[in-house]
């Protein structure tokens, strides 16, 4: 098998230069490494790495968005706040600017503080840093890249961060635990999954508020949205089981069982086969959505997070237990490569 090897030493790499595309990149966030790698996605090979991003979690992008959005799991201190906000490159009539007072109504005021940084994806560069109430697990941008959400499984419920102004939106509860969010292919409904209650929440995202909660399980975690959105498929962790749910009628209408704890969870391009990282189980598994056939491969140790990489038939799956990424061919689910990361792989973003 051709091993495709990143080695640690390129931890000191940075971004010297400007990246001069997106195209066929994916970014992967590096948790305790307090950094995101970027790697060429059909070899594997270091494009470079963005650095001061602590504790990163959730990473969120679009194709054609300007931005990428990272949040961090790690809450700050209030007193400290305004200081660790301030990227850089920002002045500091800049700073005090966008630290204006906010409406009593914009943030809780009794919960945690935390940051989500926002980077220009061309560039790498750290443009903003925004406050949010609480830690961040994960983050998704809207198609349209006006906007993006952060979950606080702390919290219960979600930020809404204005892309457009680089401000913080709404707070908005959803339920126990939020987990994962995802955008509809219209940008004006976002679904995020409540692992304290087994629901999945539409977000009116104009509005701010939840227009509706659907059951979908016991646990659901990591969730996407198939192109048309039509329907959500979400990763029921616990039980081990995939569903999809219908979103003009809001019910369930299929089921998978997979087994063991599941985490990620991804579509192919065209919408035909669903990916599922069997993280208890050490396989990967694809269903078939036409036939409901199964199949599966083994992958150890603990499959965690996947993305589906567009436009190269291949998904990046990373590791709970060894900071490694493999490269998996979609249609064998075997394993063509792996890249060695500064820490555990976490919420991937994969552009054309």
């Amino acid at each position: 098998m051709n091993r495709i090897k990143i080695l640690l030493g390129v931890s000191a790499l940075a971004l010297a230069a400007p990246l001069s595309a997106l195209a066929g990149t994916v970014f992967i966030p590096e948790g305790g490494a307090n950094s995101v790698l970027i790697v060429d996605s059909e070899t594997g090979t270091a494009k470079g790495r963005i650095s001061g991003l602590e504790a990163i979690h959730g990473l969120a992008g679009a194709p054609g968005a300007k931005y990428l959005v990272a949040g961090s799991y790690t809450e700050i201190d209030r007193a400290e706040a305004g200081q660790m906000a301030k990227p850089a490159n920002v002045s500091a009539s800049d700073h005090a600017a966008h630290h204006a007072k906010k409406p009593k109504s914009a943030m809780p005021d009794d919960m945690g503080l935390s940051l989500v940084s926002i980077i220009d994806a061309a560039t790498g560069e750290i443009v903003r840093r925004i406050e949010v109430p609480g830690a961040v697990h994960h983050t998704a941008v809207s198609p349209d890249g006006r906007w993006a959400a952060a979950t606080h499984p702390s919290g219960d419920g979600i930020s809404l961060i204005d892309l457009q102004t680089l401000t913080f939106k709404a707070f908005v509860p959803t339920g126990p635990m939020p987990n994962y969010a995802e955008f509809g292919p219209d940008s004006d409904k976002l679904y995020v999954s409540n692992a304290g209650n087994g629901t999945l929440s539409e977000v009116d995202v104009a509005q701010g508020f939840v227009s509706r909660n659907i059951k979908v399980g016991e646990t659901p975690e990591h969730l996407v949205i198939d192109q048309r959105g039509m329907a959500a498929y979400v990763a029921d962790a616990e039980p081990g089981r995939a569903v999809r749910v219908d979103l003009a009628s809001g019910e369930v209408t299929e089921s998978w069982e997979i087994g063991g704890e599941i985490h990620g969870i991804a579509l192919s391009d065209r919408g035909g086969t669903l990916f599922v990282a069997g993280k208890g189980i050490n396989e990967l598994v694809s269903v078939d959505l036409a036939t409901g056939k199964q199949r599966s491969e083994p992958l150890s140790p603990a499959p965690y997070h996947l993305t589906a990489v567009p436009g190269t038939g291949k998904l990046y799956v990373s590791s709970r237990g060894e900071p490694k990424v493999w490269i998996v061919d979609q249609a064998t689910l075997h394993p063509e490569g792996e890249i060695a990361v500064g820490d555990i792989g976490h919420q991937m973003v994969a552009l054309p």
